[in-house]
């Protein structure tokens, strides 16, 4: 599995803190069938103020890290993009790293607050697809507004986004709304991609088989493995995944 949502370089976000953390969560995802993580730390201004630079930087540490105790793991980096009114000129001054490629056009992960969908966000979507980006709205079925009245997602879905679902929703983990608008969703065919998005190792673990398992159940063994593996390597094909010797 390919695991396209994750907070795993030290430091950077909410996600794993130290060195020894993102450890920690590399051998959880190794257990679980993750053979490929791209990590997204947080790009929100004023909170996590991340730079390509910086998450270069320590992407290449946990390289090193995976490396030093010989993991059977590759990672690569982009970002979880907060939508904001910065959000427009970091993307043309070419501040925001992006997941791959998908249809010809380059995947920002984007992700919109959690109490709403905010006006004109089928606007921005189509202003990106102007500039060759396609957004993929991470973790919908967690927003407040979706989950009030699944309508909201038709302007989204109208303006050509894709739909990352996290794995934990899907099971359970957090909370029953989540999970009811997860299966919506799955039932819809909605979703493209499915990640974990894991923070630490004891809350919010690299969590992805489970997922994959109930996502057979609810629709057919095909979509998950599109979710899991296909649309997930088709994204990252432009990525690098090892450092060149």
């Amino acid at each position: 599995m390919i695991d396209l949502h994750c907070h795993i370089l030290p430091g950077l976000d909410d996600g794993a803190a130290t060195a020894e953390e993102t450890l920690a969560l590399l051998r959880l995802a190794v257990a679980d069938g993750i053979s490929r993580m791209v990590a997204t730390p947080h790009i929100n201004p004023g909170y996590f103020d991340n730079k390509p630079q910086t998450i270069q930087a320590a992407l290449q540490d946990v390289r090193q890290l995976i490396a030093a105790h010989q993991l059977p793991i590759e990672i690569s980096a982009a970002a979880e993009v907060r939508l904001t009114d910065q959000l427009m000129p970091a993307l043309e001054m070419g501040l925001l790293p992006f997941l791959g490629v998908w249809q010809g056009q380059k995947v920002l992960l984007l992700e919109l607050p959690h109490s709403h969908v905010p006006a004109g966000t089928d606007k921005l979507l189509k202003w990106l697809a102007r500039h060759d980006v396609i957004a993929m709205i991470a973790h919908p079925e967690r927003n407040r507004d979706i989950q009030a009245n699944f309508q909201c997602l038709a302007p989204l879905k109208r303006a050509g986004c894709l739909f990352q679902l996290t794995g934990s929703s899907l099971l359970g983990d957090l909370g029953a709304r989540h999970q009811q608008c997860a299966e919506y969703m799955v039932a819809q065919r909605l979703f493209h991609v499915v990640a974990s998005d894991c923070h630490n190792v004891d809350r919010r673990p690299p969590k992805l088989s489970a997922a994959v398992q109930r996502l057979t159940a609810l629709a057919d063994e095909q979509y998950a493995v599109e979710l899991s593996v296909h649309n997930p390597e088709l994204i990252t094909q432009s990525l690098r995944f090892k450092d060149v010797a």
